[in-house]
């Protein structure tokens, strides 16, 4: 879908499909979703001037923070990386290179426009597998001329090729051409060329004291100088199909407009969602050593990004003006305002994520595209086995994960997969052994509190145990 066709109150219902409750949070990103096609839609001399409103999500784990933004990026077709904050301090001060968010951005937005523009030629790209198909069954025939440009008369070894050969030659690749079009050759073995990566294997000898870039750059060169090569493998033509398919469809691509229209649309509709921003706020604001000069570093490297700088990539430069950001975080022990206010400053809009209630997991295990119990159904279904969930049976489920959320430690609708498991993991194990094709399993409440009761009696002691 289209985000320009998509009002607010539609993205929202859309939304609803996937995410039970949080309506506060739905709402603020549907208007940053709209926002970033109002802007588009503006006069030229303002719409530079218009910045996103990125949204710092605050809630516990589990209650749909990345799924709303994993949604909304699907949604509007966007762009969409999704970035763990604390990896950035994993070794220490220097982490992994901020930028390289950016970079992820970039090559996804590659690979999403060059998808597109495959689609686009998938049509030409086929007709000429096709030809390739056909040309390693039946080579073709030429009729050659008598003279060649030069003038001179051909040697015996050049001899022409005569009419009636060329042309039931002809009449073969048409009846072979047929046969592929209709499927029947799918199982022939023929010999097709499969152009190499050349120096893709290349290894970067005392990269540690290069940036990511200048390593990327130097790798594409060394790429770009060594030698193509190719190499013959027999396989048969649903193989060949496959394999050529992607390569013819690549000689049809402009490489070049599509890296500027993947950087045009990772600048005006990329989404970055920074998750566990909570890891990299500092503990006490009066300073110190330790972590948490390593977290502060952090933030102040992401800064510049979320302001909006330049980052170079291998595929061009990009501005980050105009990239909607998206931070969450639990906050259990650090609290928003243990960000450094520039930081802060940058994510203006706050929502916080109500935990989920008893009620919400049921919705959840039910309403759904994705539900949990339409998954196990289709897997279910698989092995030709029909299963179904009594409403009771659903609220109990409910229920026990509610309970052990409360007494152990709230990991949110996660603690449904846990639940779920355990009271189908049985039945998943004895199909197709003991349990054959066309049976039908009907859960229950009481088969419910059967199978939950060690989980619930031992969750005492579940607090101890890693």
């Amino acid at each position: 879908m289209d985000e320009k066709y998509l009002t607010p109150r539609q993205i929202v219902e859309e939304l609803d499909k996937y995410i039970i409750g949080q309506k506060e949070a739905k709402r603020n990103v549907a208007i940053a979703l709209r926002n970033r096609w109002r802007r588009m839609s503006t006069r030229a001399e303002i719409q530079a001037e218009i910045v996103p409103n990125n949204i710092l999500m605050i809630g516990a784990t589990g209650v749909g923070k990345t799924e709303i933004a994993r949604r909304l990026a699907k949604l509007a077709d966007a762009p969409f990386v999704k970035v763990e904050a604390s990896k950035f301090t994993e070794v220490g001060y220097v982490g992994r290179d901020v930028e390289s968010m950016v970079r992820d951005l970039v090559e996804q937005s590659v690979n999403m426009v060059k998808a597109r523009k495959k689609e686009e030629v998938k049509e030409k790209a086929a007709q000429a597998v096709e030809d390739v198909i056909l040309d390693a069954l039946i080579p073709p025939l030429r009729q050659q001329s008598s003279t060649r440009s030069t003038g001179f008369s051909q040697t015996e070894n050049q001899s022409e090729v005569p009419t009636s050969d060329v042309e039931l030659n002809e009449r073969t690749r048409n009846h072979f051409r047929e046969k592929i079009r209709n499927g029947e050759m799918e199982d022939r073995k023929i010999d097709i060329n499969i152009k190499g990566g050349g120096g893709s294997n290349v290894g970067m000898v005392g990269a540690g004291m290069m940036d990511e870039v200048s390593m990327m750059n130097l790798q594409e060169m060394l790429n770009g100088m060594m030698p193509k090569k190719s190499k013959k493998r027999k396989v048969t033509v649903a193989e060949a199909r496959r394999i050529l398919l992607d390569e013819e469809a690549a000689k049809l691509i402009d490489m070049d407009e599509v890296k500027e229209e993947a950087i045009h649309r990772a600048e005006n509709a990329g989404i970055i969602f920074i998750d566990e921003i909570d890891k990299i706020a500092s503990g006490s604001r009066k300073g110190g050593s330790g972590p948490d000069v390593s977290r502060e570093g952090v933030q102040r490297d992401l800064l510049p990004i979320v302001e909006g700088s330049t980052v170079n990539t291998k595929h061009g430069v990009i501005k980050t003006d105009h990239v909607l950001f998206i931070a969450a975080g639990a906050f259990h022990i650090s609290k928003p305002s243990d960000l450094i206010p520039e930081l802060q400053g940058r994510f203006p809009i706050r929502v916080e994520l109500s935990n989920l209630t008893k009620d919400d997991f049921i919705q959840i295990l039910k309403a759904p595209k994705n539900a949990l119990t339409k998954q196990y159904q289709a897997l279910f279904e698989a092995e030709n086995v029909e299963i179904s969930f009594a409403d009771d049976a659903i609220d109990e489920i409910a229920n026990t994960a509610f309970t052990i959320n409360a007494d152990v430690e709230n990991i949110g609708a996660r603690r449904l997969h846990t639940v779920m498991s355990k009271l189908l993991n049985e039945f998943l194990f004895d199909v197709p052994d003991k349990i054959g094709p066309n049976a039908r399993i009907i859960i229950t409440a009481d088969m419910v509190r059967e199978k939950m009761a060690d989980l619930i009696k031992n969750k005492d002691l579940s607090e101890y145990i890693l």
